[in-house]
């Protein structure tokens, strides 16, 4: 079957008609819209475009906002001035001296940073170089921090800006400044320049064309990654559902359900088998099930977050209790998959519903106060830019979010790539993560403009804000013991943020902190080395602890932390310990195996 040929369909459960998404009451009925606004979402959306979605009048307001508050500050100025001073005398020093043993380089790169540790950088000329650049970073850290008056997220946000420029200019991004750019052109005679070139003008022709990421020829989806077996057993608009086939001879009486992130593929978590989540837990005798979520089009542009709720996990959950009735659900959700299975946890609580009998949630946010560098692109300038944009489109595209996510660690994701690729004509390492990570996904306009208004904007799900067919729902409502994970360099769902899930919960509660980020920290199998991590539990209704708290009371651990939490999936079992598995999918109630696993939706793009 071709893949990009199938199309979304009902199957098996009735459709569900969406709930209204709002603060108290349903949605008033939509207005026709005006032609003069059309004019104008037009226009904004076309800007849009040429930006990426990124907000012009949100940049000027931030640079409109540090500059004057700096300009009524004379004794700051006076502060930068020194500041300069004491970073030229710095120099200066360290110029003079840097022949005699011992002399130490004044200012450091940041931990993250990574284009300077060629130890070519800490000769002459290089170093001085190196240092300069440093030097200059650090003066403007100091000049959009704390400046009286000014918005933090203004600051924040100007900080940002000048670091990308900052990063433009590093002379680790010339070909002549840059002694690993010149060392690989002296090894290769000049051909490392031409085949930077050449990776250089296909990745400019492949934008150019919008053309998909080729195939990999090492790592191919359904052989070499999301390779687990299964079937798919259920599918609608938005989801295929698959049942994973048992490897062992028992398994645990009550079924483990995988919600991923709509942002992603799904197998993120189902990668090479040696690093599969699901092929882990599958080998430790759980029956799996998992949704492979759609790569919505544009005629999909209309779907909300309730929908992603009610035909994505509420359906999904119907489905696995239809294959195993009676027993209890351990729901696992990742990302914002996270965050969607913990809106519906808390209206299951609401509504009695009792099927789930634990809940994990990996890198998951369900507070935003806190949300990291992220929140330097939301405000309501640069949603409305984004809106109008996905309005225009139907969606918002994988290219423009991976920009994005890209920006915030620019120094690796964009210029050390940028170097490796361009001036020393080096190709990329072929990684199943790597590949898995080209595989990006679109998210519908409906559904992401609620998200980010409703979630990360105006934070309403812990505000007591978030109201699901008409009634506010609470997480402190959820009663299944919970276990969720943060990862110590995430910088899309920084750990601190997904700790404050223990604040707004009041049930059993197991927090796990590993070493990694966002992707590498979850993905963290046994035997992956120099992986370490923390844990610890709270009892139901016990007081709170700040997370800097929690982190001095709790001592790292080597190893990976699916042990642990294979180990707190078995105590959570409510049912006997083991039976024989169950049939694949539920015949008698129309669930049958549609297609071997991974299913069809993960191959449309």
């Amino acid at each position: 079957m071709n893949a990009s040929s199938v199309k979304p369909s009902r199957n098996t459960l009735p459709a569900v008609t969406p709930a209204p998404w709002s603060d108290q009451t349903p949605s008033a009925p939509q207005m026709p819209v005006h032609p003069y606004e059309t004019m104008d979402r037009s226009l904004r959306a076309g800007m849009a475009r040429v930006t990426q979605g990124m907000s012009p009048y949100a940049a000027a307001n931030a640079w409109f906002d540090w500059m004057a508050h700096l300009s009524t500050a004379p004794g700051r100025q006076m502060e930068l001035v020194e500041q300069a001073g004491k970073s030229a005398f710095k120099l200066a020093t360290y110029a003079a001296q840097q022949f005699q043993e011992g002399t130490e380089p004044p200012f450091k790169p940041k931990p993250e940073d990574h284009r300077y540790a060629h130890p070519t950088w800490g000769k002459p000329p290089y170093n001085l170089l190196q240092q300069t650049f440093l030097a200059t970073q650090d003066w403007w850290d100091h000049a959009t921090c704390c400046i009286p008056g000014a918005q933090k997220h203004s600051t924040d946000r100007v900080d940002f800006m000048v670091r990308q420029l900052l990063d433009i200019m590093s002379p680790s991004n010339s070909a002549l400044l840059n002694p690993e750019i010149l060392e690989k052109a002296r090894e290769t005679h000049g051909m490392s320049y031409k085949a930077g070139m050449k990776n250089l003008f296909n990745d400019i022709k492949d934008t150019l064309l919008a053309e998909p990421t080729a195939p990999s020829t090492q790592f191919k989806v359904g052989e070499d990654l999301a390779c687990t077996p299964g079937q798919v057993i259920y599918r609608n608009e938005l989801l295929e559902l698959i049942q994973y086939s048992p490897q062992t001879e028992t398994v645990h009486s009550e079924p483990i359900l995988i919600v991923p992130a709509w942002i992603m593929k799904y197998y993120i978590l189902d990668l090479s088998p040696h690093n599969s989540m699901i092929n882990y837990l599958v080998g430790q005798g759980f029956t799996v099930f998992a949704i492979s979520w759609i790569n919505p089009s544009a005629d999909m542009s209309d779907f909300t977050l309730d929908d992603y709720r009610l035909q994505g996990v509420m359906a999904a959950v119907n489905a696995v209790s239809d294959v195993m009735p009676d027993k209890k659900i351990h729901a696992c959700g990742y990302c914002l998959g996270g965050t969607i299975l913990s809106i519906t946890a808390a209206t299951m609580a609401r509504d009695g519903d009792e099927r789930f009998g634990s809940v994990t949630l990996l890198a998951t946010q369900v507070d935003f106060t806190e949300a990291g560098e992220l929140m330097l692109f939301l405000d309501e300038s640069q949603v409305a830019f984004l809106e109008d944009m996905m309005w225009d489109q139907g969606y918002l595209d994988h290219r423009q979010m991976a920009g994005t996510f890209q920006a915030l660690r620019s120094e690796d994701l964009i210029w050390t790539r940028a170097v490796h690729r361009y001036l020393m004509g080096l190709e990329e390492v072929e990684a199943d993560i790597s590949v898995w990570n080209a595989d990006s996904t679109r998210m519908p306009y409906k559904m992401h403009s609620q998200y980010l208004r409703g979630l990360f904007m105006e934070n309403r799900l812990t505000a007591g804000r978030f109201a699901v067919d008409g009634r506010v729902i609470a997480l402190k409502d959820i009663k299944a013991p919970l276990f969720v994970v943060g990862t110590e360099k995430d910088h899309i769902a920084p750990w601190h943020s997904v700790y404050k899930t223990a604040l707004f919960t009041d049930s059993d509660l197991t927090f796990v902190l590993t070493s990694g980020g966002h992707n590498g920290g979850i993905v963290s199998e046994p035997g992956h080395a120099h992986r370490h991590y923390r844990i610890g539990q709270r009892d139901a209704g016990a007081f709170y602890t700040d997370p800097d708290s929690w982190l001095a009371k709790h001592e790292s651990k080597d190893g990976s932390w699916w042990t642990e939490w294979n180990t707190w999936l078995k105590a959570t079992q409510s049912s006997q310990p083991t039976v024989v598995p169950p049939q694949m999918g539920a015949p008698d109630k129309g669930l049958v195996p549609l297609a071997p696993a991974p299913g069809t939706y993960i191959y449309i793009r």
